[in-house]
């Protein structure tokens, strides 16, 4: 299984001085005492903690500080890669960022883990909002401070808010459509405008991203990749690193947020340290050296085989299996539908028949895997069954433009023999292509105007080989000409940001409360946006009909039905050869940790609430 995204959490801010004219449009006429204030935000105004919470009830207020944590990071935000880094920047489209960066910067408000999406106060201590929802006013804390000791004003969130909107990432720019602006009132203040008809989650995005300075920025250009460390204002900083070997984040002593509802018992380790593995087998051997401390577990072979060596044996490391209850989201091979050979989806569908899931999960995953069918797996967003009436209210405007299909059983992947090369299935898959006029002469596939079907599968590290071979060879039986190249993570990076590509591997998932990001995935603008998740080009007017309808859905079953909805279509496209997943996360750890006795839900908690372990690491090195 390929590294895990699960956990993205979309940041960032926007705006440069030089355009900030165009950000002071209008900013609402709602009257003060229509205002409605607040100490936390949700999509649907639902808060579990009150105004005068003194912590998240998953963390341990009294967790001791120290120590240090070390991993290979688990996932990864906008720039930032798996395998490598050249960049202090996560926040733009050049460059590969180290993964971490988001330690070093404070936000306006901080994500809850055990809610869907609330979010309670961190640099600003409560927000204030007009009744229709277009202008939140936000109050900065008098402690809020850079690393340097200034002050962090809402001069400063203004000036990250407009600076990400004009020259972030493009899913920055692409989430912060719907942000119009943002304005200081005075030092302490700052307001954000959203247009009408905004994204729900749009306040909640604009609000969890970071904040720069703006006197660094002054000097200094933001859309450019550099190895300079940025003045941040989070409980850590920017600490050792050699580029592409690891990065160490050290833990401000004095951090102005420590003591804050939403910061008690976390950030506890002096020192966050990434690691960086080319090779994924390398890798686990640098963990049982003691080289890192923790390791999540992403492949099945090594899990079910590996974990013997002698400190395991000996208790020094320990592991264990987390439940996971949120979304697991989409993992599978991405179809570029951009090119031309791809359009047809009966094409796509052959391509799906020839993939042996049941042999793959058997054979190379030791069983270990469910089969993914759905875009909001493991959620109650994924479509089961016929359509109810208030899906049909959303689907009936597109019967005719969209296959039959959609009103009735949403697609699901064939079940295989297991053998690996299912003879029904291939000639299933085989009978599609005929249909797609893709005929065989002298042993080939081709496509209807003659030229050979022929398929590249892109990734960019060798552990994701064995899964590939026997797809291909499948594909080969149709006559289908299919390789598979592995490239570098730069080049990778730049080939998939470019759609450069026939097909690759992807994973993402959502939060329980999509919105805005169901745009970058699945709209027909993400399709044409350089770097956007729309991997498969996906470009239907239906599919950007049913995102606003989730979008804009004033209640959580109103979400559900329009996910739903959206669903089906999606599925019933082919844009993608749907792989696997498992509600749960492996972990491994070497046994100097303490952690709470309650997990968040929604998040998997680590390094966040967990802490060093003195007496534990001791005993540690004395039985070593």
């Amino acid at each position: 299984m390929i590294h895990s995204t699960r956990r993205r959490v979309l940041k960032i801010a926007a705006g440069a001085m030089a355009g900030f004219g165009a950000a002071r449009a209008d900013f609402g006429n709602a009257r003060a005492d229509d205002d409605i204030e607040s100490h936390g935000l949700s999509a649907f105004g639902d808060l579990a903690y009150p105004a005068d919470f003194h912590h998240f009830r998953y963390v341990d207020p009294d967790a001791p500080k120290g120590g240090r944590f070390s991993q290979i990071g688990p996932d990864r935000q906008y720039n930032q890669n798996f395998l490598t880094f050249d960049s202090l920047n996560s926040y733009i489209l050049k460059g590969d960022a180290a993964q971490g960066m988001e330690l070093t910067f404070a936000t306006l408000m901080a994500r809850s883990g055990d809610e869907p999406d609330a979010m309670y106060g961190l640099a600003a201590e409560k927000v204030r909002r007009s009744a229709d929802g277009l202008t939140y006013r936000f109050f900065i804390r008098p402690a809020a401070a850079f690393h340097d000791g200034s002050r962090l004003t809402a001069h400063d969130v203004a000036f990250s808010l407009n600076l990400l909107k004009q020259k972030g990432h493009p899913l920055i720019t692409q989430s912060l459509r719907d942000f119009v602006g943002a304005r200081a009132d005075d030092d302490a203040s700052v307001t954000l405008s959203f247009a009408p008809k905004r994204a729900r989650d749009v306040p909640l995005f604009a609000a969890g991203l970071p904040i720069f300075s703006r006197a660094y920025y002054s000097a200094k250009p933001f859309d450019e990749s550099s190895l300079d460390v940025p003045l941040g204002s989070g409980a850590y900083k920017v600490g050792r690193f050699e580029p592409g070997r690891f990065i160490e984040y050290e833990r401000v002593k004095e951090w102005w947020g420590a003591n804050l509802p939403v910061a008690r018992g976390q950030n506890n380790f002096d020192i966050v340290r990434f690691e960086y593995y080319r090779d994924r087998d390398v890798g686990f051997e640098g963990f049982t050296a003691g080289n890192y401390l923790f390791r999540e577990e992403f492949t099945a072979r090594t899990w079910a085989t590996r974990y013997d060596f002698p400190a395991l044996r000996s208790g020094r490391v320990k592991k264990d299996v987390l439940p996971d209850d949120t979304p697991s989201g989409a993992q599978g091979w991405f179809i570029n539908t951009r090119r031309p050979k791809f359009a047809d989806p009966r094409l796509r569908e052959a391509l799906c028949d020839a993939f042996d899931f049941e042999w793959t999960n058997k054979t190379i995953m030791y069983g270990a895997y469910e089969r993914t069918v759905s875009v909001f797996q493991n959620s109650e967003m994924m479509a089961k069954g016929k359509p109810d009436a208030a899906e049909l209210a959303l689907l009936e405007p597109f019967r005719g433009h969209i296959p039959d299909e959609v009103f009735g059983e949403p697609y699901l992947p064939p079940v295989s023999d297991g053998s690996g090369q299912d003879r029904a299935l291939l000639r299933k898959a085989s009978q599609l292509l005929k249909e797609a006029g893709c005929a065989v002469k002298d042993g080939k596939r081709v496509l209807p105007d003659g030229a050979r079907v022929t398929i590249e599968f892109l990734i960019d590290e060798p552990a994701f080989e064995p899964h590939h071979m026997q797809f291909i060879k499948n594909l080969g039986v149709l006559g289908i000409d299919a390789t598979l190249r592995i490239v570098d993570p730069v080049q990778y990076r730049a080939r998939r940001d470019g759609f450069d590509f026939d097909i690759t591997v992807d994973r993402f998932s959502f939060s329980a409360t999509p919105g805005d990001s169901l745009r970058s995935f699945f709209s027909s603008q993400a399709a044409a946006l350089k770097g956007s998740n729309n991997l498969a080009g996906i470009a239907d007017p239906a599919v950007d009909a049913l995102i606003d309808a989730a979008i804009a859905a004033p209640t959580r079953p109103a979400l559900v039905t329009a996910c739903r909805a959206l669903d089906r279509v999606i599925r019933a496209g082919r844009y993608w050869i749907p792989h696997w997943y498992k509600p749960s996360h492996w972990i491994a750890y070497w046994d100097v940790f303490g952690r709470p006795a309650r997990q968040p839900r929604y998040f998997r908690g680590i390094p966040d609430t967990w802490w060093y372990d003195f007496d534990k690491a001791a005993r540690i090195q004395r039985a070593g």
